[in-house]
């Protein structure tokens, strides 16, 4: 993007991120959307909650500034500040609630970055980041890497590396970071990390973007179904397909993963037990960063997933409305002809294509067959005098879906993540069929439950004649 006069003085009017820069309250707006949302890292506060938090920050800093310095009160400020000409909050309902939520914009949040990024930094590390660009620019040369004679090369070559870096290992020449090496990586991960994290707001607002275009184009469509829906589903697979969707759906992918997960987490506990990093009083948040990752994902999953339900929606009230207007087409064309019924037509009335009488012989037609009557015996016969046995009409099957959750409950102790398939591996389904379904209710009523449709997980148990069954169905990850 070119900086000129024309496209500043654009983006000044245009961006809610200069305005929020710009506003006459913005150390407020600063102060109280930072401490609020991105501090507690929190993806949306209902109104009850963020109401109170702003009335006692508007209560102290009159008490210090004076009364006439922010004069409305604090509904007013959260109104305004998530108007369409403002754009630093999003005020939404979220499915299932009535009441109104708040979450930060992508551009508030750029603009909050920006200043925290004018402090002075004690330390800027750089060789870590040099280290990263070449580690980069040698994965893009060997993965662009047709030739498989090349390749090879520069494999057997780093295979050499290793071994002679296995050899000085064993010999007792271990090459150990120093401190100042450590806080270097320590901050280009830490960074990295929060830049990720809020990478996530900016994927939502885009399909959220894209909802909004696909619901305005269907309330003013008046074309042919077919035609709307191939615009609506080329625009939706242009986000997916493109490098920002592709690189969240391998994002996704890679997150989702146990194994990552738990390597990620050890590696975490590892880096804030070195001595030279607990120095530097790390932000304790940073190891629980990935499920902060795993969770804004969830959101940006469920925008897709309603984007799906919402066009479904609409469309059944397009056809609704469709059906309506024919009817009323139909009104229209009777009482038209009750209008004109007493006024014959002097010329041709309508006209048939080639009149012609359908003949059908006699013979041709089958002759009737009449149907075998059944006999019925209408003898009741008497029983043995036995009781018949009604034990068999109360024996249910009830499965208690709080010790299910038990189970789930004990497994996350010792994990941060545990699928569907670990947790019945470890206790077995004694109910069968009704004893899964309770699993999948269970997770379908937990907020924390994750469902991958990408991914297929297979379930065993054996039934009451100790025969194999399998269930095949989406992976389910429970998170504590």
């Amino acid at each position: 993007m070119d900086l000129d006069y024309a496209t500043l003085a654009q983006l000044r009017k245009t961006r809610p991120a200069w305005q929020l820069l710009a506003a006459r309250h913005a150390p407020l707006i600063v102060s109280f959307l930072h401490r609020s949302f991105i501090v507690p890292n929190v993806r949306k506060m209902p109104r009850a909650e963020l109401l109170p938090k702003l009335e006692d920050e508007l209560y102290r800093l009159r008490e210090t500034e004076g009364r006439d310095t922010f004069p409305l009160e604090a509904a007013e400020y959260l109104d305004d500040w998530a108007q369409d000409s403002k754009g630093w909050l999003r005020k939404f309902y979220p499915p299932g609630s009535d009441e109104v939520h708040f979450d930060l914009t992508p551009d508030a949040e750029k603009a909050i970055d920006w200043l925290k990024s004018l402090n002075r930094r004690s330390f800027v590390g750089t060789e870590s980041r040099l280290r990263t660009v070449f580690e980069l620019l040698r994965q893009m040369v060997e993965g662009a890497e047709t030739d498989v004679e090349t390749r090879i090369e520069k494999l057997e070559k780093r295979r050499l590396e290793i071994e002679k870096e296995i050899e000085r290992a064993r010999a007792g020449d271990l090459r150990i970071l120093d401190g100042s090496a450590l806080r270097d990586r320590f901050q280009q991960v830490s960074g990295t990390a929060w830049e990720l994290l809020r990478d996530f707001r900016e994927v939502e607002q885009n399909f959220r973007l894209l909802d909004r275009r696909v619901r305005e184009r269907i309330s003013t469509w008046e074309g042919h179904k077919g035609d709307l829906l191939e615009k609506i589903f080329g625009e939706r697979d242009e986000i997916v397909d493109s490098d920002q969707g592709k690189s969240f759906r391998a994002f996704w992918d890679f997150l989702m993963s146990s194994e990552r997960q738990e390597e990620f987490t050890d590696l975490l506990e590892k880096v804030f037990s070195i001595p030279e990093i607990s120095e530097v009083n790390p932000d304790p948040r940073l190891k629980r960063v990935h499920y902060d990752w795993l969770e804004a994902g969830e959101h940006t999953q469920r925008t897709v997933a309603r984007l799906s339900r919402q066009l479904r929606r609409y469309l059944d009230d397009r056809a609704y409305l469709e059906n309506k207007r024919i009817m009323r087409l139909l009104q229209d064309i009777e009482v038209s002809a009750l209008a004109i019924r007493d006024e014959v037509p002097r010329d041709g009335f309508t006209e048939l294509d080639e009149p012609r009488i359908d003949v059908h012989l006699p013979m041709d037609r089958p002759l009737y067959s009449p149907p075998v009557k059944p006999v019925i015996d209408a003898e009741v016969l008497n029983g043995d005098g036995e009781g018949i046995p009604t034990e068999i009409l109360f024996d249910r099957k009830i499965v208690d879906p709080a010790k299910l959750r038990g189970h789930v409950r004990r497994m996350l102790q010792t994990g941060g993540q545990v699928t569907l398939g670990e947790v019945v591996n470890e206790h077995p389904l004694q109910q069968g069929l009704a004893e899964l379904v309770a699993y999948l209710f269970v997770a379908g009523t937990d907020d924390k439950a994750v469902f991958d449709e990408a991914r297929r997980e297979r379930v065993s148990w054996q039934d009451e004649s100790g025969k194999r069954r399998d269930a095949t169905l989406p992976r389910i990850v429970f998170n504590r």
